[in-house]
């Protein structure tokens, strides 16, 4: 499975990239927000040295304008994946920028119906909200099966992008059901090295070896 990173708090992108934990990027209009940053500044920056994709989500509510945004945002890098909403005129948007061979990220996905559109459609991938859908009680990684199950049926192309990441189990779940990616805030990635019998075995090697008087170097 491969790792997107949530974010675009550039140092964090870097601290997970230099561990080969990084394989692309996910953004949206509140984590610029929260970055504080021009859009296609931190966008640019942030294609410097991801080599995989790095999803720039448009802004526009209407199909015409999704488009011209989307050539905007495809233009700053060549790994540029172009996020449109899952409504009618985000599968227009979908249907014309993967047709110029640009990478779409199709997002807000919470049903296997919408899914089938968005792969109909031409998305390189599709981005069901697990943590969203739990929010309302609605086991979100059920829908991440279901989407698995269709496009395997169907052979398409489109890649399942696990988002709305919230924890570890969510993470394991979704790698064991088969999703294409899954991308996650840094915190989650990095909680993903964590166990509390890892950290009570580690406790006690310590004391042993404090025993023993040896050092190694």
């Amino acid at each position: 499975m491969k790792f997107f990173v949530d974010t675009a708090d550039v140092d964090a992108i870097r601290e997970l990239h230099d561990l080969g934990m990084v394989d692309g990027v996910t953004t949206n209009p509140s984590l610029i927000l929260k970055s504080g940053r021009d859009i296609l500044e931190v966008t640019k920056e942030i294609c410097s040295f991801v080599e995989g994709p790095v999803s720039a989500e448009v802004v526009a509510l209407q199909a015409d304008e999704m488009i011209a945004e989307g050539r905007r945002l495809a233009g700053i890098a060549p790994n540029i994946a172009v996020k449109v909403p899952l409504t009618w005129d985000g599968l227009k948007a979908c249907k014309v920028l993967a047709g110029e061979g640009k990478m779409v990220n199709v997002t807000l996905c919470f049903s296997v119906s919408q899914a089938l559109l968005a792969a109909k459609a031409g998305a390189t991938f599709i981005s069901p909200f697990i943590g969203r859908l739990d929010d309302i009680n609605i086991e979100g990684t059920d829908l991440i099966a279901d989407i698995r199950q269709v496009y395997d049926n169907y052979s398409f192309d489109t890649q399942i992008l696990a988002a709305s990441i919230r924890t570890i189990n969510h993470a394991a779940r979704c790698a064991l059901i088969g999703a294409d990616v899954m991308t996650a805030p840094p915190s989650v990635i990095k909680a993903m090295a964590g166990h509390v019998l890892t950290d009570k075995g580690l406790e006690q090697f310590m004391k042993d070896w404090a025993k023993t008087g040896q050092k190694i170097v």
